[in-house]
């Protein structure tokens, strides 16, 4: 189809941008049909989805995209490295776009709170890449120094992993049963839209401790409305502030001082908050759009 359209068009576009694997292949019939420059944009590698366990169809996908386009376009830095190591993409054709946030033009309404206990966040997928139960062992570690938190999980669940039975939802509410913190630890399901807001507005701290996130837009949407917010080391999004809280995904310890320090120190997190919605308001999808748009005028 792909193909097709790029005949019946022929002479009316000058060049072809295709997003993750779903479309490389269309991307490459397209190319291949009309001569144009291919762009592709790689937003989540599976390396990123699977951890080492990938699926080698969708490998060899984006590793053919990839080997054909003029150039690719990859979310972060983390993810750049990934293109060029696991795919062997030369460095030279590998550039880094990084994300940005759009906010929505109103802002979030304060919520009324039903308890007094300061709320710890994670938001997304529960699922192996998002690091949902290394939030479950930190929350564990936290209120054995304090009793005055609640931890919140709000998302749906995901796979536990491709080759095992069961999923990754029921493991973490089971793990949450076991270290007896279940009074301190809600699950509030998928939220979407204005709910994700009020979740926000609801929070003291919001957490992303994922073990391999290409960006993570969620930390930006956390800020806007003065949330502190901790991220791990191996987010995309890492790179682009200087205020949020990194840690290593697995370091524990380190994500449960992060999270009491924040909850016990008024001073710190309001310095967080501050200097991160500073931060986060010049991350404008202008200018990634700019950036895209120079290098298509590099193929042109």
């Amino acid at each position: 189809v792909a193909a097709q359209v790029a005949r019946d068009l022929a002479g009316q576009f000058d060049l072809i941008h295709a997003h993750d694997w779903l479309t490389y292949y269309a991307g490459i019939a397209a190319k291949r049909v009309s001569g144009k420059p291919l762009v592709v944009h790689m937003h989540a590698t599976e390396f990123d989805r699977s951890g080492e366990h990938v699926n080698p169809q969708v490998y060899e996908i984006e590793r053919a995209g990839m080997t054909e386009a003029d150039r690719v376009i990859a979310v972060s830095n983390l993810t750049r490295n990934i293109v060029i190591e696991k795919y062997g993409i030369p460095a030279s054709k590998v550039v880094t776009v990084h994300n940005a946030v759009r906010f929505s033009a109103k802002q979030a309404q304060s919520q009324e709170r039903g308890v007094s206990d300061k709320i710890v966040t994670f938001l997304g997928r529960i699922t192996y890449q998002k690091g949902p139960d290394y939030f479950v062992e930190a929350a564990a570690k936290v209120l054995r120094k304090t009793r005055n938190v609640r931890f919140v999980m709000a998302g749906s669940g995901d796979m536990l992993k491709p080759t095992l039975p069961g999923d990754m939802l029921k493991h973490i509410v089971r793990r949450v049963a076991k270290l007896g913190i279940a009074d301190r630890f809600h699950f509030t399901g998928f939220l979407k839209g204005d709910e994700v807001q009020r979740m926000f507005a609801l929070s003291d701290v919001y957490v992303m401790p994922s073990v391999s996130e290409p960006f993570g837009i969620s930390p930006l949407e956390a800020m806007r409305p003065n949330v502190p917010v901790i991220i791990s080391k191996q987010s995309g999004v890492a790179e682009v502030l200087d205020y949020a809280i990194k840690v290593d995904y697995w370091d524990v310890d380190a994500l449960a001082d992060a999270i009491y320090g924040l909850v016990e120190y008024p001073a710190l997190a309001e310095m967080a908050t501050e200097k991160g919605l500073g931060e986060v308001t010049n991350l404008k999808w202008e200018n990634a759009a700019g950036e895209v748009a120079n290098v298509y005028r590099s193929l042109l």
